[in-house]
């Protein structure tokens, strides 16, 4: 080969410019600019950087399965899970009271107490003729029923309260009244959940205690705390009846 001549293995100057141009737009297009540090960022951490172009983002996209969505429980679902629940609840309502009684000393702990003419104007009494009760249509027997549990869950914590300060040495009873408005207002939310699931309106939520009277003797508190005890177990049982009627109407 002449000396003059170019190696055939050896690029031109123009060939050699040309791929220096080439290489030089291939890293501007692969690696994205990274902001400086007067933008708030620091310099980028060395390793290995990967960029998906968007046609790749897309072909992905059509590759992965679609997330599944759970199919909505139906009304009798939550009907049968609400009975279920009420059940459990109605077989501990009858200990909650007596165990309540056995810490309040005489009259209430007296064999065979009882004082049903005893009433609290901001809660409702369970007591209703079996002709009313049984005309009720589902939104307004749901609702009163969530009204009920509703009151019952301030009244609970209301007694708690109480009991903590009468009655500071009684685990047991303390914890028996903070498990009842704990289940008091699982089911509330049960009966919300069959309301929605049936189109109903559910009905806001109110201070049912309103003012309470902070200087309440002691008798004056255990006589509240027998009322609400009381109820619970009456609404309870109500409950029951109420879920017991709607699950024979909307079989699973």
């Amino acid at each position: 080969m002449e000396s003059g001549q170019e190696s055939d293995h050896e690029p031109s100057p123009h060939y050699r410019e040309a791929g220096k141009a080439l290489e030089s737009d291939q890293e501007q297009h692969l690696s994205p600019a990274t902001p400086t540090s007067s933008q708030g960022w620091g310099p980028r951490p060395p390793g290995p950087e990967v960029e998906f172009g968007g046609s790749s983002l897309c072909l992905l996209t059509l590759l992965l399965p679609p997330l599944g969505r759970a199919a909505p429980i139906s009304p009798a679902e939550l009907i049968s899970q609400a009975y279920s629940l009420a059940l459990y609840m109605q077989k501990n309502t009858s200990t909650l009271l007596q165990t309540y009684l056995l810490h309040q000393g005489s009259p209430f702990s007296d064999p065979g107490f009882s004082a049903p003419e005893l009433q609290l104007s901001s809660l409702p009494p369970a007591a209703v003729s079996f002709k009313i009760w049984h005309a009720l249509e589902d939104g307004e027997r749901l609702g009163r029923a969530q009204g009920a549990f509703l009151a019952l869950t301030q009244h609970l914590q209301l007694v708690g309260d109480d009991q903590m300060d009468l009655n500071p040495g009684s685990p047991i009873l303390l914890a028996q009244l903070g498990d009842a408005r704990l289940r008091a207002q699982g089911l509330l939310g049960n009966m919300a959940a069959i309301m929605t699931a049936l189109g109903l309106p559910i009905p806001p939520e109110e201070d049912t205690l309103g003012l309470v009277p902070f200087g309440a003797s002691a008798f004056e508190r255990k006589c509240r705390g027998y009322i609400v005890t009381r109820e619970y177990g009456h609404w309870t049982d109500r409950a029951v009846r109420d879920l017991a009627l709607l699950k024979a109407k909307y079989p699973v």
